[in-house]
């Protein structure tokens, strides 16, 4: 039980408990995966989101400002399909993170790739030009339509439709009201920028006609003999009578994806001075479309006052227009596209491409799967039914296409990334890309990433390519693994980056038993086979060169190993590594409590004592080898080492050394043939 902190105790009362700074260590998350690829949509171009819309010319500028790439969350494969899409690109991310999710991984950060174009404002509009737009058709600015746009670009965008309906709410005014300030009871509270519809009487005539009027001012009245208290609502512009009665006008927004998301925002306004804007709200809330540029800074109106109640479902069902203009420019993704070459160590907000993960504090495995196509995903199933030329006379012969004909007249999607690793200078290409993520690893020292072997190599050429790798903050793996996803519509197996198989073991070993337990020896889900069959003798020399290899056995793809690619025996455990990582990670999100504290040895005696439990927790666990803590770890922080030129320079010093246990990779198995025939096993 925690100790109560003494408290200065004086009548009987409740006394509240200060609040204490927490000064433990725990643990930290570790399970968490970015995965960077091509998918048919996602959050792209993402306007750098202004502090308010108050400031109309404030908001579009800061909506005229893009970031290529951010990283987003997702905690499970419906999440994922909500703001990606599905299997219908031409790009394996999706297939990498199905596989995470289903090996038990729980969160992954999704950064989608497209081309880059530049951060010119010509560069920007050139992107914004494959993004489809659509109209709100009872609206006017003024200048025009009420245009949307889809959140991002691409096909997708095109099944878009949105309607906006309106509700009336009558207010009762008071006598005292006016042709241009209404009174109104406190009870009715009507916010700046609403908008009201208003019967008029036409002077001279039995009739009356409805205005529209925006309120711009609301403060509040003493009315009556008594002066008790109204709100007075100033209209834009006066009236030419004292309204008959009064009806406040409000939005409903209705959004349509056309594969199953529907948005519906309510309570909508449609000035720039309502609390809840047009504009704002979808800009803020919406996950399908932004607000065109164009109107997000002036008052929009009905186009009529007399029809303003019909129900936005009722005219999304009668008006079935959807957007148009959105295109998918997979072929002009390119391998530069994938990293930021303006951004340097040092840059307080993250890139673009792989870059957009540099900020991110509970990252531990990267997975690029795009990063190069080395084939071609099957094509979609669009059979359709033949007509049968059975009959009396003979029809013209059908030419069946070879295989050699499919290759030089089919056109890839994503032909900006195609790459053969047959071929050796496009082999030397996929290795320098591969080389530039395990720098970018080795630079930040945050996170590991996972990188797939080229498929097909042979012995030699998997020798050389493991050449170029010296980080233990880089894994490999190899062959590649065939996978038949139900949703899918390609009916066949799909090739997919043993990587990405590997992340989901990595995180689903990290939930159950921690990061010192190696992520291997475990068989992978929904994996139909191997690309390859590796043989014993190969294994034997891919294995102590730390390629991770998947063998295939009766009940499915095993992952027989967990190394880096360190030539540094001590990392050469790919648990060891992210076992250090865990600690870093923990000590520098934790450990901030100590700054402007007084350097003294009470200080540095309650760092010690921290530290040793925290390592003590690990040693019980398991993470360390040594049979006592002695053997196991040790923790410095005194004097010696805090001396006066330290403290007089504000520093604090502590020594932390560990001897992480290695996973158990080998048994040796000693069979021994007794005198009366029988056998004896012993390891």
């Amino acid at each position: 039980m925690a100790a109560i902190p003494k408290i200065a105790l004086g009548a009987p009362n409740i006394y509240r408990i200060p609040d204490q700074t927490r000064r433990t260590l725990g643990g930290v998350q570790m399970d968490v995966c970015a995965f960077v690829g091509v998918a048919p949509r996602g959050p792209v171009r993402v306007p750098i989101e202004p502090e308010s819309c108050v400031a109309g010319e404030v908001f579009v500028e800061s909506v005229r400002k893009r970031q290529r790439s951010v990283a987003r969350a997702v905690e499970s494969w419906d999440e994922y399909l909500h703001l990606y899409g599905g299997f219908e690109g031409p790009g394996r991310l999706p297939y990498a993170v199905a596989s995470f999710f289903e090996q038990g991984g729980r969160k992954a950060y999704i950064v989608r790739i497209v081309p880059d174009y530049g951060s010119t404002e010509a560069g920007i509009a050139k992107g914004l030009e494959a993004v489809a737009e659509g109209e709100l058709s009872n609206l006017d600015s003024g200048a025009g339509a009420v245009k949307l746009v889809a959140r991002n670009e691409g096909s997708w965008g095109n099944s878009l439709r949105a309607a906006i309906g309106f509700t009336v709410t009558p207010i009762e005014i008071l006598p005292e009201s006016g042709a241009a300030q209404l009174l109104v009871d406190l009870n009715n509270p009507v916010p700046i920028g609403a908008l009201l519809r208003l019967s008029v009487p036409v002077a001279g005539e039995d009739r009356s006609i409805y205005e529209l009027r925006f309120v711009s001012l609301v403060r509040k009245k003493a009315v009556g003999d008594e002066g008790d208290l109204a709100l007075e609502l100033t209209l834009d512009l006066p009236l030419t009578e004292i309204p008959e009665y009064v009806e406040v006008i409000e939005g409903n927004i209705l959004i349509d994806d056309g594969v199953g998301t529907l948005e519906q925002f309510k309570g909508v306004g449609l000035s720039p001075q309502h609390p809840r804007w047009l504009a704002w709200v979808l800009y803020s809330e919406s996950a399908l479309v932004y607000p065109h540029e164009d109107w997000v800074a002036t008052v929009i109106r009905p186009l009529s006052a007399h029809h303003v109640s019909a129900s936005a479902q009722l005219l999304l069902n009668k008006s079935p227009a959807r957007f148009s203009g959105g295109e998918d420019r997979y072929s002009e993704i390119l391998h530069e596209d994938f990293f930021d070459s303006d951004w340097v160590l040092g840059n307080e907000t993250p890139g673009s491409g792989v870059h957009a993960l540099t900020h991110l504090k509970d990252l531990s495995s990267l997975v690029v799967p795009d990063l190069y196509v080395p084939e071609s995903l099957p094509d979609e199933d669009d059979t359709e039914e033949v007509a049968s030329l059975a009959g009396a006379s003979f029809a013209p012969c059908v030419h069946v296409k070879s295989v050699e004909e499919e290759a030089i007249t089919g056109d890839h999607e994503l032909s900006g990334l195609l790459l053969d690793p047959a071929i050796p200078g496009e082999l030397a290409q996929i290795t320098t890309l591969q080389e530039r993520l395990a720098e970018l690893a080795d630079l930040l020292r945050n996170f590991v990433v996972l990188l797939d072997v080229p498929p097909g190599l042979s012995q030699r050429n998997i020798l050389r390519w493991r050449a170029h790798f010296h980080t233990s903050y880089a894994a490999a793996y190899y062959p590649w693994l065939k996978i038949s996803q139900r949703d899918d519509s390609r009916d066949d197996l799909i090739l997919i980056n043993p990587s990405a198989v590997a992340a989901g073991i990595i995180a689903q070993r990290e939930l159950t038993f921690g990061v010192p337990h190696g992520p291997a020896n475990v068989v992978a889900e929904n994996v139909v086979k191997v690309d390859e069959r590796i043989s014993p003798v190969r294994h034997d020399e891919l294995h102590p060169l730390g390629i991770n290899i998947y063998l295939q056995e009766r009940d499915g793809a095993w992952l027989s190993a967990g190394r880096t690619l360190s030539r540094d025996k001590r990392y050469r455990q790919l648990s060891v590594r992210r076992l250090m990582l865990m600690l870093r990670r923990a000590l520098e999100q934790q450990m901030h409590w100590m700054v402007f504290e007084p350097n003294t040895p009470s200080l540095w005696s309650e760092v010690r004592h921290m530290l040793n439990n925290y390592l003590r927790q690990l040693f019980i666990a398991g993470a360390f080898k040594g049979e006592s803590e002695e053997e196991a770890f040790f923790v410095r922080c005194d004097a010696e080492l805090n001396h006066r030129r330290i403290v007089d320079a504000g520093q604090m010093i502590a020594e932390i050394g560990v001897a992480p246990a290695e996973p158990l990779e080998f048994i040796a198995v000693r069979i021994t043939r007794g005198g009366d025939g029988t056998l004896a096993v012993e390891s």
